[in-house]
């Protein structure tokens, strides 16, 4: 038996019980496994007829896993992605981001291409459980997928430098490159740059794409790269910020008091925090260009941007936290509950993360292994 095989089956099978303090349990996390995580540890996106599970999926799996110490279901679900999406391998494999059932009937990968965020939240997630479960084998895991990330899908662009495309595949072409804002949160670069000056540097300059893509404060989805002239619309997306970009303002929201970049990108947003304080609720769909904006976001933008909305001290807080309560996502929407997890969990105070990236679960002060 491979080594980590044993491990995972060891945390599977022979895991102590962990505590039951009501302060412990998060019933959040206890519905979101109920309705999308297969017992075998596959997190389901029922919104699709072909039943998909992506590498996204997985990686925010196990991230949730380890904020609430479930230490059992991040074997599980670990295993899975191993298993299904790397071929066997996440040492020598990073996994493929889509997998469902095909056309034939069949339940197979769909699409072997990576997906950076991905890669990069399945790396945190195992390097900060290995630091706080104390499980080297994660931590080793971590760092390779880290490196194995950065070997396929870094690139130096001209007159920006080193930056990680979504995916190895089909992200660089004669017009320019396609660069996902959301894809790189700021903790995680924090996290990895501990490692290496590498990550310092693509942190910086993920700072020139956040700051410099959304010119008057909102996110867009994608955004194209261009060797001679610059930022310019995606051109398969255009300029429109929505079920992507709302993940840029979570990720800005949740940065610790003291990182360093925090009050730049908070004071950049602001105009997102204003326009969801005007209309009562997120729009679901804001123009990074123009600024016009569409349609009603669902609830789970609300959860996403609980952090920013609380940390700018805008009356749109309460607002929107109410709005969550009485109008929750239904409890198998994948994308939507994925960012309740993530936005009402950090406003819960169930985690936190410090200056340089590190994950501070509230487990650690308030329940014993």
């Amino acid at each position: 038996m491979k080594p980590f095989a044993a491990l995972a089956l060891t945390l599977t099978l022979g895991l102590p019980a962990l505590a039951s303090a009501a302060s412990c349990d998060w019933p959040a996390w206890d519905s979101y496994k109920k309705a999308m995580m297969s017992s075998d540890g596959r997190i389901i996106d029922r919104s699709s007829e072909q039943l998909i599970t992506t590498s996204e999926g997985q990686s925010y799996g196990l991230f949730f896993a380890l904020l609430a110490n479930d230490q059992a279901s991040f074997a599980k679900i670990l295993k899975w992605t191993r298993n299904n999406l790397a071929d066997g391998s996440l040492e020598a494999h990073l996994p493929a981001w889509l997998w469902g059932r095909s056309k034939a009937g069949k339940w197979q990968v769909l699409d072997s291409n990576n997906a950076t965020d991905a890669d990069l939240w399945i790396a945190y997630s195992l390097l900060e459980a290995g630091r706080l479960w104390q499980v080297p084998e994660y931590s080793a895991m971590g760092q390779n997928m880290l490196w194995r990330s950065a070997a396929q899908s870094l690139r130096k662009l001209p007159k920006l430098g080193l930056m990680l495309l979504p995916g190895d595949l089909g992200f660089d072409n004669p017009e320019g490159w396609r660069l996902n804002p959301s894809y790189l949160p700021p903790q995680l670069l924090a996290r990895f740059s501990q490692l290496s000056p590498v990550w310092s540097e693509l942190a910086a300059n993920q700072q020139r794409v956040l700051i410099e893509g959304s010119p008057k404060g909102f996110a867009p989805d994608w955004l194209l790269w261009k060797a001679g002239s610059g930022w310019a619309p995606d051109s398969k997306d255009g300029s429109a910020g929505d079920y992507d970009a709302i993940r840029v303002y979570l990720w800005v929201g949740m940065l610790a008091q003291d990182a360093p970049r925090r009050q730049v990108l908070q004071q950049h947003f602001a105009p997102m925090v204003s326009l969801t304080q005007t209309l009562g609720y997120p729009p679901e769909s804001v123009d990074a260009l123009s600024g016009q904006y569409t349609g009603k976001g669902p609830a789970g933008f609300s959860a996403a941007l609980l952090p920013l909305l609380a940390g700018s001290d805008s009356p749109a807080y309460a607002v929107q936290k109410l709005r969550l309560q009485q109008d929750p996502p239904a409890a198998d929407a994948y994308y939507n509950q994925s960012l309740v997890l993530f936005g009402q969990g950090f406003d819960e105070q169930r985690y936190r993360f410090d200056k340089d990236g590190q994950l501070l679960p509230a487990w650690i002060d308030t329940c014993k292994n």
